[in-house]
């Protein structure tokens, strides 16, 4: 346990934001440090200047997948330097996700060296891994690029949830754009003009309409006012405004549907800049056999996204699961609970021997 602490806070001490892209390709090739000296085959791949590292059987099909990342929002140069207290490993990327690729990596090479102690290789490993460098960019080039090249029957995004609860699902991402139009005229003479910053506002009190949904859950659509932009001086009238807004939606909802209702009703123009899909797990043995082994850990839902929103796209089945982190991620104080690492690395320990025998049925 002690390699995989160690490990994270090797990782963590790269800088690993994207506006420090050479950060990012250190940290990838420390890694691949790590396998060559654990004489681990592997293969890199980097799509526009993003690299993946990828571990797998020979013919590139596993029966399960670990995911995990290196990148990370961006943080002070403090945050960089871990700091282990009260049971903590504090530090920017300790709990999403760095944490997540040095277990990857430690138990890929026990997993290793146990079938070579029995005369194996890693033909036989029930289990692939794959990190990638992009998953706080939106994965376009990483997660996406990388499940074309494999197969899988179960992939675990150790990138959310917590010990006692696995993510089955999580919402699909639209991204809108407002834009409304007006007449300029200078601000002593208001009447000589039209505000487009008051359009906006009219139009978006119609669009605000389409999310007034409530629920214990909030498993519902919702929308969040994100950017405004408008005007160039106070004592003008604005001919132009826009807005962004980012919109989570579940698998009841047709956001088509959604979009060209509202585009009837405003005066401006909505325009949807960016759509990603829902994240459905599917029924699998393999989550079964996981929740036997863990019988404390219940399934559940989260309102945030993950690269495990590609797997749909391949036809692949899977989980968002993780340690413990208090829901710091992202946070100032961003840490990772220790001792559920110990916990969740007994589990999966146990899931991938198990799971060979799914493997043979």
């Amino acid at each position: 346990m002690r390699e995989i602490i160690e490990l994270t806070k090797e990782l963590i001490r790269f800088k690993t934001m994207h506006s420090k892209p050479e950060e990012i390709q250190r940290c990838a090739s420390h890694i691949e440090n790590y396998l060559k000296n654990n004489d681990i085959p592997y293969r890199r791949m980097d799509h526009n200047q993003i690299p993946s590292i990828l571990v797998m059987p020979p013919n590139d099909y596993a029966s399960i997948l670990l995911m995990s990342h290196i990148d990370v929002v961006d943080a002070p140069d403090e945050m960089f330097e871990p700091i282990e207290k009260d049971g903590k490993l504090f530090g920017r990327g300790s709990i999403d996700d760095k944490y997540a690729a040095a277990l990857s990596l430690v138990l890929i090479k026990n997993q290793l060296q146990r079938l070579k102690d029995t005369n194996g290789g890693q033909e036989d490993l029930a289990f692939g891994i794959l990190i990638t460098g992009d998953e706080e960019i939106g994965g376009a080039d990483g997660v996406q690029i990388a499940l074309k090249e494999i197969k899988t029957d179960f992939a675990i995004a150790l990138d959310g949830g917590s010990i006692e609860k696995i993510v089955v699902k999580e919402k699909g991402i639209v991204q809108l754009k407002l834009i409304a139009r007006g007449k300029s005229a200078h601000g002593a003479r208001p009447w000589l003009g039209e505000n487009a910053i008051e359009n906006l506002i009219d139009d978006y009190m119609i669009l605000k309409k389409y999310f007034d949904l409530s629920t214990p859950d909030h498993w519902h659509r919702t929308l969040n006012f994100g950017r405004i932009q408008a005007g160039e001086s106070i004592n003008q009238v604005p001919d132009y405004a826009e807005a962004l807004f980012d919109v989570r939606y579940t698998e009841n909802d047709d956001m088509e549907d959604v979009v060209e209702q509202i585009r009837d009703k405003i005066r401006g123009e909505l325009i949807v800049e960016k759509k990603e899909p829902l994240f459905m797990g599917g029924e699998t043995p393999y989550l079964d056999l996981l929740l036997e082994i863990s019988p404390k850990t219940a399934v559940g839902f989260e309102h945030g996204a993950s690269d495990a929103r590609f797997l749909s796209d391949h036809g692949f089945k899977g989980i968002v699961w993780g340690a413990d982190g208090d829901m710091s991620q992202h946070s100032a104080d961003e840490h990772l609970n220790i001792d559920s690492v110990d916990e969740l690395y007994r589990v999966l320990d146990e899931f991938m021997e198990r799971s060979m025998d799914l493997k043979k049925v």
